[in-house]
């Protein structure tokens, strides 16, 4: 039996489509636009990044593109964190797990950026 690839494009348009769903039910005020606006942009991001990193031109053209990866999902983890302690997330066990999803992915793609940069090095 055939086992699964791990799959980091669909994993990251999966958290994409969960960031969409935390946004889309927060309250309609400026502090849950505000975050919806700000979540759905850098949460998103991640995924349409990584595809533009498939196509890089160098391995430094590599670990740049998934250095923006990173910085797209700390942005994320921040403004989950944010709706976290303002307990404005109508869906409190969504939100835990994709906080949980996002810490994960950082992990993965921290451990990228050290494997790419040790390849310069050889």
């Amino acid at each position: 039996m055939a086992t699964k690839k791990f799959d980091l494009v669909e994993r990251l348009t999966d958290f994409s489509v969960a960031v969409i769903g935390i946004a889309e039910n927060l309250p309609n005020t400026r502090a849950g636009n505000y975050l919806a606006g700000q979540m759905i942009a850098s949460g998103t991001s991640p995924a349409l990044h990584y595809g533009e990193a498939q196509d890089a031109e160098s391995n430094q053209d590599f670990i740049h593109k998934i250095k923006v990866v990173l910085k797209e999902l700390r942005e994320t983890s921040i403004a989950l964190n944010i709706i976290n302690k303002l307990k404005i997330s109508k869906d409190q066990d969504s939100l835990s797990v994709i906080r949980d999803e996002n810490n994960q992915l950082i992990s993965i793609f921290v451990t990228t950026v050290k494997t790419a940069r040790s390849r310069n090095k050889k």
